[in-house]
């Protein structure tokens, strides 16, 4: 039964206009909530006629539309909550096997710098934590770098996500 359900589809018609309106916002340091809901809604109307003038849909297909969204863009503050979302999914699995993970404030920034791109949104965000912390702990969990009942610091030196263990003072 499909009647009740809400489909989702998303589009990058109109990224360019979204691209150019936060480069323009960036640099006017736009000051005020008003002036930056008003900054949004001309963004807004600016997309939305251009997805009216794109070919790439039918005016058929568009009509049957029942609601169109312009999301707003991510700020540094989205990124990190999404990178700290990502990451809570890391320590949850990390949990289970004994081991505690935690994530400093230096490597929470980098991954979110380099895993953001402003063509393809927070997407590569998945992937660069993987890379970066999932992959590298979970090779040094065969190793036996790390054991139940461990804690593991994950941080950035130099541009670099580094991983070590807690060391726990002898009491």
């Amino acid at each position: 039964d499909f009647r009740n359900s809400i489909i989702v589809m998303t589009s990058n018609v109109g990224g360019e206009l979204i691209k150019r309106h936060m480069t323009i916002g960036f640099a006017a340091h736009i000051d005020g909530e008003r002036k930056q809901q008003t900054e949004y809604e001309k963004m807004k109307e600016n997309v939305l006629g251009e997805v009216k003038k794109d070919q790439r849909f039918r005016p058929e297909f568009l009509n049957r539309i029942d609601a169109q969204v312009v999301f707003h863009a991510l700020s540094e503050g989205h990124i990190r909550q999404i990178v700290d979302l990502m990451l809570n999914q890391v320590v949850a699995s990390l949990k289970e096997k004994n081991v505690t993970l935690e994530v400093t404030d230096g490597a929470r920034d980098f991954l979110g710098k380099k895993g953001y791109d402003p063509d393809f949104g927070a997407r590569p965000l998945r992937r660069t934590i993987q890379n970066l912390v999932e992959d590298p702990l979970s090779e040094a969990l065969l190793r036996g770098e790390f054991l139940a009942g461990d804690t593991v610091i994950v941080d950035c030196v130099e541009e670099k996500i580094v991983m070590r263990p807690l060391v726990k003072d002898a009491v």
